[in-house]
């Protein structure tokens, strides 16, 4: 498609640069309005060189590296929260600090099971020619299992803080999911439409 320059030249209008298929310059540059309409997997072999089954391999990868990432966190919180119902104080709890404990518990939880599920996922479709699916299904429960484990974090905080703060908790975990949100959901998302790219 053109020279090393050229390649280098045009790579940002995919990569993130500040400029978008829709600008003017763009649209007067065929090699951009060809990378803007092409899939993703000619994407991959024309800028990678990967074949769609290296470009699946490769996500995976990214995929398990990710959720060992997030499984040590949930893990941890898991065992805080299972240790706590032994400890002299937890008697002390109201009922209400007992459901958000609970409620907390099923959260982590559940996060660890969908952030551990992809493995034994793989283990399951094992030599069936399914590392396509494995990977979209796994991203799913990766996606789902960070919204868990974020309100798991949440209520852990809101439960510890209770003990301190009383009332003044829930203000405390409100900011914190508003933090949780932001930093995991909403400044992803902003950079994914400032940079979607679109035929112009």
């Amino acid at each position: 498609m053109g020279s090393d320059l050229d390649e280098g030249r045009h790579r940002h209008r995919l990569v993130g640069g500040g400029d978008t298929p829709g600008d003017s310059a763009a649209a007067d540059c065929p090699q951009c309005r060809w990378l803007a309409q092409i899939e993703h997997s000619d994407w991959n072999y024309t800028m990678r060189g990967e074949t769609e089954l290296q470009t699946a391999d490769r996500r995976f990868s990214e995929l398990l590296q990710e959720l060992r990432v997030a499984q040590t966190g949930v893990q941890i919180l898991f065992a805080f929260l299972l240790g706590l119902a032994f400890t002299p104080r937890f008697a002390d709890l109201t009922r209400v600090q007992q459901s958000v404990y609970l409620v907390t518990l099923m959260l982590s939880a559940v996060s660890a099971a969908l952030l551990i599920a992809p493995v034994s996922y793989h283990r399951m479709v094992f030599r069936q020619q399914l590392k396509s699916q494995l990977v979209m299904t796994g991203h799913r429960y990766a996606v789902t299992g960070l919204v868990l484990l974020m309100l798991a974090l949440v209520g852990a905080v809101h439960l510890a803080a209770s003990l301190v703060l009383g009332a003044w908790a829930t203000l405390l975990a409100a900011a914190l999911a508003g933090l949780f949100i932001t930093l995991w959901f909403v400044i992803p998302v902003i950079h994914r439409l400032r940079h979607e790219h679109r035929s112009p």
